[in-house]
C-alpha cells in the first residue's frame, strides 16, 4: 500500500506535535499507546509523509520542517527531539489575514516575523501540491484567518488535494464550499479540531450526561487560558467569532435542551504568556436533579495544547485519504462528526464514535 504525502499550512506548535508525532511512532513506540487508532484503511501513522509545507515567518521558511518545528515562536513540548529530514522545505506562504496587526506588539520570541519573501500566487502553490503528488494539505492557520483559508481550500479543490481543516473558519460545514467540494470530488474533513482529551470533549461528555441522567442543565460555562502564539492571537476579540460559535455550538449540540445565549459561556479567555504551550480550561455546569433539587459540578483541566490535537490530526489524515482512496467528494460527515468541533452534521459522540468505526471499516 503507498503512503500519504501530507502539505502543510502553517509551522507552529500543531505542526511541531504532528511531525514529532509521526517520528515517535516510525521509530517503533507502541503503536496503539496515545492513538484513537493504530491503523485506519491498513495506514499506519508511519505511512505518513511530510512532503510540502507554507509559513510566513523568517524563522522557518527556507528550512527543512524537521528543523522549522523547533524555532520560535514554537513553544510545545518536545516528546521526540529526534526528527529525520523530511526533504520538505517550509515555502513562503500569502501572509493575507493570517496575523493579526495586534501581533506586531508581542516580544519576538512570541510572535510571528514575516519573512521578506515573495508571496506565492495560486498557482504556485497548485503546482508544489502536484509536484509533490499531495494527497492530503492539511489547515493549521491561526484562528481568524479567513482569507488565508481559502486561498488553500482553492488551491486542495484545483490540485483535487483532499483537505483537512483544523481550525473554526468554517469550509466544511458552510453549504456553498461543501457543494464545491462534492462537484470537484474532492474530500474536506472539518472544521475545527477536536482535541483527545480536551475542554471542548469532556464539556461535552458532561453535558451529554446530563441529559442521559435525566439532570436539567440551567447554565454552564468554559473559561479557557493558555500562552502560546494561538491564545496570543486570539487576544485580539475580533479574531475570535468563529472559534466562540465553534465551541458553543460544540456543546449545544448534546445538550437536552439548547441553552438560551445569556446561560452559556464557552470560549477562550486570556493569554498568560508563561503558561506556553499548556492549556487550562475551567468549566462550570449548573443544574437540577430529582425533585428540582440543585446541583453544580467545576472540572479544571490542564493540558498541552498541541499534542493532545495530533493524535486526533493523524486519524484525519487517515481518513482522508481513505475516502481519497474511495472515490468520495464532498465532507466526509462522520469524520467531521467524530473528530471536529463544528462538522456539517453533528452528532452525539457515541453516535460519532460508531459512525467513523463504520465509515473506516466500509468496503
Amino acid at each position: 500500500m503507498s503512503g500519504i504525502n501530507v502539505a502543510l499550512v502553517g509551522v507552529g506548535n500543531c505542526a511541531s506535535s504532528f511531525v514529532q508525532g509521526l517520528q515517535y511512532y516510525r521509530d517503533g513506540a507502541n503503536d496503539r499507546a496515545g492513538l484513537l487508532h493504530s491503523e485506519i484503511g491498513g495506514y499506519r501513522p508511519r505511512d505518513i509523509r511530510v512532503v510540502a509545507a507554507w509559513d510566513v515567518d523568517r524563522r522557518k521558511v527556507g528550512r527543512d520542517v524537521a528543523d522549522a518545528i523547533f524555532a520560535r515562536p514554537n513553544c510545545t513540548a518536545v516528546f521526540c527531539g529526534r526528527v529525520e529530514r523530511t526533504g520538505a522545505v517550509v515555502a513562503m506562504g500569502p501572509v493575507m489575514d493570517g496575523v493579526a496587526e495586534h501581533m506586531a506588539d508581542a516580544p519576538a520570541d512570541r510572535t510571528f516575523l514575516v519573512a521578506d519573501h515573495p508571496e506565492p500566487d495560486r498557482d504556485a502553490v497548485i503546482r508544489r501540491l502536484r509536484e509533490t503528488r499531495t494527497d492530503v494539505m492539511m489547515n493549521y492557520l491561526p484562528v481568524g484567518s479567513q482569507q488565508a483559508t481559502e486561498f488553500y481550500a482553492e488551491c486542495a479543490l484545483a490540485a483535487g488535494v483532499a483537505f483537512v481543516n483544523n481550525i473554526p473558519v468554517f469550509i466544511a460545514s458552510d453549504p456553498a464550499w461543501a457543494a464545491r467540494f462534492t462537484a470537484a470530488n474532492v474530500p474536506i474533513v472539518g472544521d475545527d479540531i477536536k482535541a483527545q482529551i480536551g475542554a471542548t470533549i469532556v464539556h461535552r461528555v458532561l453535558t451529554d450526561l446530563f441529559a442521559k441522567r435525566g439532570a436539567t442543565l440551567d447554565r454552564t460555562y468554559q473559561i479557557n487560558t493558555g500562552g502560546n502564539t494561538d491564545f496570543l492571537n486570539m487576544s485580539n476579540r475580533a479574531r475570535l467569532k468563529s472559534k466562540k460559535i465553534s465551541k458553543t455550538e460544540a456543546v449545544q449540540a448534546v445538550a437536552e435542551t439548547r441553552l438560551e445565549d445569556e446561560n452559556i459561556h464557552i470560549g477562550p479567555s486570556d493569554y498568560v504568556a508563561w503558561q506556553n504551550d499548556n492549556k487550562v480550561a475551567f468549566m462550570r455546569l449548573e443544574g437540577r436533579l430529582f425533585g428540582g433539587v440543585p446541583m453544580n459540578l467545576e472540572v479544571r483541566l490542564s493540558v498541552e495544547d498541541s499534542p493532545n490535537s495530533a493524535g486526533v490530526a493523524i486519524d484525519m489524515v487517515r481518513c482522508a485519504k481513505l475516502a481519497r482512496d474511495r472515490g468520495l467528494g464532498g465532507p466526509i460527515d462522520a469524520a467531521s462528526a467524530f473528530f471536529c468541533k463544528h462538522p456539517p452534521v453533528q452528532m452525539t459522540d457515541d453516535l460519532a464514535a460508531a459512525a467513523v468505526e463504520a465509515f473506516i471499516k466500509a468496503a
